[in-house]
């Protein structure tokens, strides 16, 4: 892992490590939540034209205030009005960052974005244990991320199984080859390839297409990191991704809903054996 990723998931280990509150008693309230969302469903049917919209490639618009990387992207946005201009433009889900130290965000963000814009939303933070999951229902996301460098097998099956367990779809990232034989190997069922590699923070988007061609039909593939405009979003719909998610690009644009607009609905490659 690069030193910014190993500081950050190491605070969270410190933080889940200290956590006090009774584990049985969040997965009773987050079983007590109204349905979610399908996250994974979503997306699947937003890519193949069965959702609303005119079919495409799917745009998961993210909310983001900063970076470790980049330093402050947009430190004072207001969550709300800003998930409101993503689904304006066509966004199909949302990703709303609660990590509060190194992104500057917080569930507040993810409750407000939910509330302005009525898609599925999906927690990205760092979930390194079972309350990180049971905390991502009861905020009202839809889905949890779940990063295969920052896991364990033992913790990738488990998290993986109480977030089906409590509703909730688990977006599971990889990087490499090696990770995604891991995330296919817990059931996974919405892979997203990182298309930033962790050791030179450069963008391979070659890696990220030779990937996308390994994941099976059934799957849903999402693309993250280092898509910069339509280019990018048509190169990856080509590929086979059903869905690419952004969060440098569309949260520093001056219209965020034409930027959303430009990236959505781009044609969708069949993978092998794709299933439509």
């Amino acid at each position: 892992m690069p030193t910014y990723l190993s500081e950050i998931v190491a605070a969270h280990r410190s933080a889940a490590a200290s956590d006090r509150r009774d584990v049985d008693a969040l997965r009773r309230a987050a079983l007590d939540c109204p349905p979610a969302q399908g996250f994974a469903a979503t997306i699947a049917a937003a890519a193949s034209g069965d959702g609303p919209g005119r079919g495409g490639l799917a745009v998961i618009a993210e909310v983001k205030r900063r970076s470790p990387s980049k330093g402050d992207l947009a430190p004072d946005l207001d969550a709300a009005e800003v998930a409101a201009a993503y689904v304006a433009g066509g966004a199909t889900c949302l990703s709303v960052l609660t990590d509060r130290d190194y992104f500057g965000g917080s569930p507040d963000d993810l409750v407000a974005a939910r509330a302005a814009a009525g898609v599925p939303v999906l927690r990205k933070d760092f979930t390194v244990g079972p309350a990180d999951v049971f905390d991502a229902r009861l905020m009202g996301a839809d889905a949890v991320l779940l990063i295969v460098a920052a896991l364990g097998d033992p913790e990738l099956a488990e998290l993986a199984r109480l977030a089906a367990d409590v509703g909730l779809d688990a977006l599971v990232e990889v990087h490499d080859e090696a990770e995604l034989d891991r995330a296919l190997a817990v059931g996974a069922t919405l892979i997203g390839v990182n298309q930033r590699d962790l050791a030179t923070f450069t963008v391979d988007g070659e890696r990220a297409e030779r990937l996308v061609a390994a994941i099976p039909a059934d799957v849903v593939a999402v693309a993250e990191s280092g898509i910069g405009g339509p280019d990018d979003a048509a190169r990856l719909a080509a590929a086979g991704f059903q869905a690419v998610l952004v969060g440098e690009t569309l949260v520093r644009s001056a219209d965020r809903s034409a930027a959303v607009a430009t990236l959505a609905g781009h044609p969708v490659a069949s993978r092998a054996g794709a299933v439509r």
